[in-house]
């Protein structure tokens, strides 16, 4: 009998390469979200009886950064309790759980890459809701991965890459940030390593659930991240209006509403060796979605 693998937010960048990713390894359920509807933590219980999924992948969430300080209730329900009633149906039905999570969890301010047992300490409604709804796998006591990533980028909707590429098609100038460090992080990538443990799992063998960080490697600012884009762009002849290379500005000339970190760089040494897996640098990564881009434009 095949698996069946539910994908909550199939529609979003990594739900996007997930349907590829985990295409071979069982009947896939796609829900839309007037069918699954995260924001209603009370309703999925009954679809998950009816579908009676043997692993559940949830890339979905409330990801408005700025927007849940003005919305805490919303991000809670979709952050946090709709992803408990994930993982209490997985506990009773002795299904996989594999939930991402973000660098959001952390406060910024560690002088090098955050590790998975580092102590957390959100700084913002969207970090807080993510937090809990780890908190609450881990209490369930259901077979689980938590992946926790940063920086994430596609080909599929919308990200940081995409918006620089069409502000330099449409501006004369641009400034980004450039005291906030990480690695931009590929959704192909993030899809492909879930493809990797499920296919483990599959395995039935024992297997060292837990929480893991996936990133691509390497470390980069905004403004060194955007200026690279920009420059893969000239290179392939893209028309862009913008004049000159962008300028760097500090994060306190970009005021918003939520905290960022200052530092989102992870620390991957335990997914790598725990699953003898290579991840790309992060230039070599988004050179590859760029040229994706470049060939679809």
């Amino acid at each position: 009998m095949a698996m069946r693998i539910l994908i909550t937010g199939s529609s979003g960048q990594v739900g996007f390469e997930l349907q590829r990713a985990l295409a071979l390894h069982g009947e896939l359920i796609c829900p839309q979200r007037k069918d699954f509807d995260l924001s209603q933590p009370a309703s999925l219980q009954a679809a998950l009886d009816a579908w009676q999924p043997h692993i559940i992948v949830n890339p979905a969430a409330y990801t408005a950064v700025d927007k849940a300080e003005d919305e805490p209730a919303l991000a809670q329900a979709i952050n946090a309790d709709a992803v408990a009633a994930l993982a209490q149906w997985a506990a009773v039905h002795n299904a996989l759980l594999l939930h991402y999570s973000t660098d959001y969890v952390f406060d910024g301010n560690k002088a090098g890459a955050w590790c998975e047992d580092d102590a957390a300490n959100p700084q913002s409604v969207y970090g807080r809701s993510k937090w809990l709804g780890e908190e609450a796998i881990r209490a369930s006591g259901c077979r689980h991965f938590i992946l926790r990533t940063s920086w994430v980028a596609g080909v599929y909707g919308q990200n940081f890459l995409k918006t620089m590429l069409r502000l330099a098609a449409s501006r004369d100038s641009l400034s980004v940030v450039a005291d906030q460090f990480g690695a931009p992080t590929p959704a192909s990538l993030l899809a492909d390593v879930a493809a990797n443990l499920v296919q483990r799992a599959q395995a039935r063998v024992e297997q060292p659930y837990g929480t893991y960080h996936v990133a691509a490697q390497g470390r980069t600012s905004w403004h060194h991240y955007a200026s690279y884009v920009i420059t893969l762009a000239r290179e392939a002849g893209w028309p862009l209006q913008l004049a000159a290379a962008p300028q760097a500005i500090p994060s306190s000339a970009y005021p918003q509403k939520a905290s960022r970190p200052a530092n989102s760089q992870l620390d991957c040494s335990k997914l790598m060796q725990t699953f003898d897996l290579q991840l790309p640098h992060w230039q070599q990564a988004v050179k590859q979605i760029f040229d994706t881009l470049d060939n679809l434009k």
